[in-house]
């Protein structure tokens, strides 16, 4: 019960890496606030996670749904000691100069634009409680990017210099800020990533990872369980690789 008697938000918390830190965080004794666009989905995970997990439907790339995001926690928790801004989004492989305005808007409004919002909102009140932990998710495609995924990959980097950043203002303030950067992993995102879900796709993905499989939720769960626990009260400005090598 590593994280017994804390709160959490985490975002894109109805499906994939979210779910599984969601469901690691509630087994580990968290109030998990599932936040994500989808409220039917976060509904249902939290009805399958049980009275220790509340859905909220959020946009995270829009600041008056933030702002109502961070109502909620002040009005029913008082508190909170955990914010994982894990909510991503990707464009499908394609030249760079081919991407559109929509989709480059949308992959700067949740991937970028959305920790800058969950920052306004909630380091506030971290910075007045003297304690906190902040998770980004990012990803390798920031560390070791793949040829058609540029933009993405940009997004991420950004994810990656914005935590290393955070993690050195906030740490006078009693305030860690970390990331994990996963390999492509078994969500709804993979097939956007590969372009196609086929056998051959699969293969050759499969063959840049040493440990040979995708990345899961229970493994990235388990690594941010770590990050945002009282055991991990020396780590800050880290970008944790759970990659099966990919970056070495």
């Amino acid at each position: 019960m590593r994280l017994q008697g804390k709160t959490a938000v985490v975002t894109g918390g109805a499906s994939g890496f979210g779910a599984g830190i969601a469901r690691k965080f509630v087994a580990e004794g968290a109030r998990v606030i599932i936040a994500d666009l989808n409220g039917g989905l976060a509904r249902d995970r939290a009805a399958e996670l049980g009275s220790a997990a509340i859905p909220v439907t959020v946009n995270v790339a829009e600041n008056d749904s933030v702002a109502a995001l961070a109502d909620v926690v002040d009005r029913d928790f008082g508190h909170l000691d955990i914010l994982v801004n894990n909510a991503g989004v990707t464009h499908l492989p394609k030249p760079l100069e081919e991407v559109g305005d929509d989709e480059f808007d949308r992959i700067i409004g949740v991937n970028t634009r959305a920790i800058f919002l969950a920052a306004r909102h909630f380091v506030p009140a971290m910075k007045a409680a003297g304690k906190g932990a902040i998770l980004n998710i990012a990803s390798t495609g920031g560390v070791s990017p793949r040829p058609n995924l540029t933009w993405y990959n940009a997004s991420k980097g950004w994810a990656i210099t914005a935590t290393r950043s955070m993690a050195v203002e906030l740490a006078p303030f009693g305030v860690r800020v970390n990331a994990i950067n996963p390999v492509a992993g078994e969500t709804p995102l993979l097939k956007s990533f590969m372009g196609e879900d086929s056998p051959e796709m699969r293969a050759k993905f499969l063959s840049t990872i040493p440990l040979g499989r995708f990345s899961t939720p229970e493994d990235i769960g388990a690594a941010a369980c770590y990050l945002c626990s009282d055991e991990a009260s020396m780590v800050t400005g880290v970008c944790l690789e759970v990659d099966g090598g990919r970056c070495i």
